[in-house]
């Protein structure tokens, strides 16, 4: 497929603008919307965007983000293409709706800013918000920049609405550091996108041949094979964000590696491991490592659900040690949940790689050069044999 000229501008925005113009392009019919920091001016974009003409769709402002859910929920289920957007205590607000989404395979599409839980009163940057709801169903993908959170969003439309798919898709950035940054993005025409969306009809779980219930699900067996078919769903979605990161590539001219990205690792001795913004950060500690003859590489992570076992293994094979970088806790468990993930994807597979988790970035905490930078030395010294701390608090120690 020959690449489209498809640009319709560059502009200097901010990944919330960058996130309400994703969906502005994906052309929704319904928006279910509540304000909450640090993700509040996504909606405020988007009612602008009506407002002047530009966007045709039904925005309902909720009195809260169950209720905002809710109504994309209703909406989706007749047929209508949907966006949300929330964060932190919102998204633990929205909970019991969001749950229901992934059971009834409705394909909305939402980001969550990823910000810290309260309490205490905090409304800065970490992972745990997201990581409290891994288990409902969503498809969670990960992204580093502004330009990144637009084009995820696409793709997760052609995801979420894929026949063998039907579920929701969760795009999810870093608040504060890529909610507010601003950076020129490349925001494609809305016929260009039309032209890499799906076109069959969306389907429905209502109407007057298709009785729907929200109340009752049935028999015991009944459930089971809805959570199989989920399950399967799911499974089916790492190969499919594969095929539609490649299609994306030739429409659009951009590609972030499908489930996972990997960086220098073709000769790489040692390796980082992380999710989200701070991975340009270490991309930059990766090449300077590199000029001192430190054979380091770089996996950022960009599907956490369903978790990317074949790629990570694939991507960890010859490496002899590996420093994990965690931006949330994994309550019960020593470290975070990129460590507690990666040891379950390794077990069992024939790939004894010692390894360190670092907690970082938690409450808007930097993830700094010289914090990553720490990270690959001590990981180059568990290459060579050296004793070492299983985990690190690198705010703290």
């Amino acid at each position: 497929m020959d690449m489209v000229q498809n640009t319709e501008k560059v502009e200097v925005v901010s990944g919330n603008k960058s996130a309400a113009y994703g969906a502005y392009v994906c052309s929704p019919d319904v928006i279910g919307i509540y304000p909450i920091t640090p993700q509040t001016s996504v909606v405020e974009d988007l009612t602008q965007f009506i407002a002047d003409g530009r966007l045709d769709a039904e925005i309902v402002e909720a009195e809260g983000e169950i209720s905002a859910m809710a109504s994309v929920i209703g909406a989706s289920a007749g047929g209508a293409r949907t966006f949300s957007s929330t964060s932190s205590m919102g998204l633990f607000f929205m909970f019991d709706s969001y749950i229901m989404a992934p059971l009834y395979r409705l394909p909305i599409v939402m980001v969550n800013s990823n910000r810290e839980l309260l309490p205490p009163n905090t409304v800065a940057c970490s992972h745990q918000d997201i990581m409290e709801v891994i288990e409902t169903g969503w498809i969670h993908i990960h992204v580093e920049n502004c330009q990144e959170i637009l084009d995820a969003i696409i793709m997760a439309y052609r995801i979420a609405e894929d026949p063998e798919i039907l579920l929701p898709v969760d795009v999810c950035y870093d608040g504060f550091y890529l909610s507010y940054l601003r950076e020129p993005v490349n925001i494609p025409s809305i016929e260009a996108v039309n032209n890499f969306l799906p076109t069959q009809d969306r389907p429905t779980l209502g109407g007057p041949n298709n009785v729907f219930s929200c109340i009752y699900c049935g028999a015991d067996q009944e459930m089971a094979e809805l959570r199989y078919r989920q399950q399967d769903a799911m499974e089916k979605s790492k190969e499919k964000l594969e095929q539609v990161e490649q299609e994306f590539a030739q429409h659009f001219g951009r590609s972030y590696g499908g489930q996972l990205e990997e960086y220098r690792m073709e000769d790489a001795e040692i390796a980082l491991f992380c999710m989200g913004s701070h991975a340009g950060t270490a991309r930059v500690v990766v090449d300077q490592k590199r000029e001192q003859g430190i054979k380091v590489g770089l996996v950022k992570l960009r599907m956490f659900r369903p978790f990317p076992q074949e790629r990570v293994l694939t991507a960890l094979k010859n490496v002899k040690a590996l420093g994990v970088i965690d931006r949330s806790v994994a309550f019960g468990w020593k470290g975070g949940h990129l460590y507690r993930e990666l040891r379950s994807a390794l077990y069992g597979h024939g790939l004894e790689i010692p390894m360190a988790d670092y907690i970082a970035g938690l409450g808007g905490h930097d993830i700094t050069i010289p914090l990553i930078e720490r990270v690959v030395d001590e990981t180059k010294g568990i290459a060579e044999g050296k004793q070492y701390q299983e985990i690190t608090w690198l705010a703290l120690e």
